[in-house]
């Protein structure tokens, strides 16, 4: 229950409703085809530029990933391609194993995507597998080795295709959906580097080295969400069912777990910077941008924390404030009050 009221209060956070929200779940086979022969994509590294996600789609990406706990999960997205934007109107899980590191399709879901596939046309679902998604549960939104070489593979073989990441506990803390959306580089392809350009994320110690090794090959698309007729009612009667969870559960309760692993990697990064302030002030000169570098990270991981925390309190203080007072202005009909 927890998961299900929670992954909806995060999908309906989407408050925009397209003009033509609708008529994004149109599927023209003919306009498809001709996408798929022109291939403008080949020309231009960086054609894919924008994602829009439909918001029960982004739900079940949502419950699916949280599911999972500290375990990698994975599935397929649904869609379409609309000029330099992938349309994602669908998603659904995949039966893989992972570990708390790492998630790898087998045989066993490759012949489950295209049973499923096959199945979702003979019902008159249309749209192709335009994606996979996979969870980096509590590390942030990016693309590992073995991801990087696993969307290369799907983009030489299945192109056009999207790779979305979700942290699905970075997702409970923050009060909004922990996502990105990538795709990579050709081998050959060595994309200009802008100083400054890469908006900085909270990594942990031990991923920090996978995250600067790839970085470089792979880069992110905006995404946006989108409602639609049918979408709107099913969201509506998920929050008639899970309004009550929502308010009464915390993040600070669900995700303690997290938080502390949290702030055990930012004790250790501080020892880490503090060891090469010392060793930087011995040797004199030198070093300073790389100690400031170093305290703004941590300075930033720790805010980062903080201010999740701080968003945790004031949520509990305001439902104190709501309803605490409400059973005590309830009174039985022999009181003669009745609220």
């Amino acid at each position: 229950m927890e998961v299900a009221q929670k992954s909806w209060e995060l999908a309906n956070d989407v408050q925009l409703v397209d003009p033509q929200r609708d008529a994004l779940y149109s599927y023209d086979d003919k306009e498809q085809r001709e996408i798929q022969q022109a291939k403008p994509w080949r020309k231009d590294p960086n054609h894919f530029k924008n994602v829009r996600i439909s918001a029960v789609a982004l739900l079940k990406m949502v419950m699916h990933a949280r599911s999972g706990g500290s375990i990698e999960v994975m599935g397929l997205m649904q869609g379409k391609i609309a000029g330099d934007t992938f349309i994602v109107t669908d998603a659904f899980r995949l039966p893989v194993e992972g570990t708390e590191t790492r998630v790898n399709a087998q045989d066993q879901a490759n012949e489950y995507m295209v049973s499923y596939l096959q199945s979702c046309r003979d019902a008159g679902q249309m749209e192709n597998a335009v994606g996979w998604y996979h969870s980096h549960p509590g590390y942030g939104c990016w693309l590992s080795g073995i991801d990087v070489n696993t969307q290369m593979t799907q983009q030489t073989f299945q192109d056009p295709f999207l790779a979305v990441v979700i942290d699905p506990d970075r997702t409970i803390s923050a009060g909004k959906v922990e996502i990105g959306a990538f795709r990579t580089f050709p081998e050959d392809y060595k994309p200009p580097r802008e100083p400054g350009s890469d908006e900085y994320q909270t990594i942990p110690l031990a991923k920090i080295e996978d995250f600067g090794a790839w970085s470089n090959r792979y880069y992110s698309l905006e995404i946006s969400h989108f409602k639609s007729t049918l979408d709107t009612q099913l969201l509506e009667q998920l929050w008639n069912k899970y309004w009550v969870s929502t308010l009464s559960q915390s993040p600070l309760f669900t995700n303690r777990d997290y938080t502390n692993k949290q702030i055990l990697d930012l004790g250790e990064k501080i020892r880490r910077a503090e060891t090469s302030v010392q060793a930087s002030s011995r040797g004199g000169i030198g070093g300073r941008s790389s100690k400031d570098t170093q305290l703004d990270k941590v300075v930033k991981d720790s805010n980062k924390i903080t201010g999740e925390e701080n968003s945790g309190l004031m949520a509990n203080l305001i439902k104190a404030k709501l309803f605490n007072g409400v059973g005590a202005s309830v009174q039985t009909p022999s009181q003669g009050t009745n609220i």
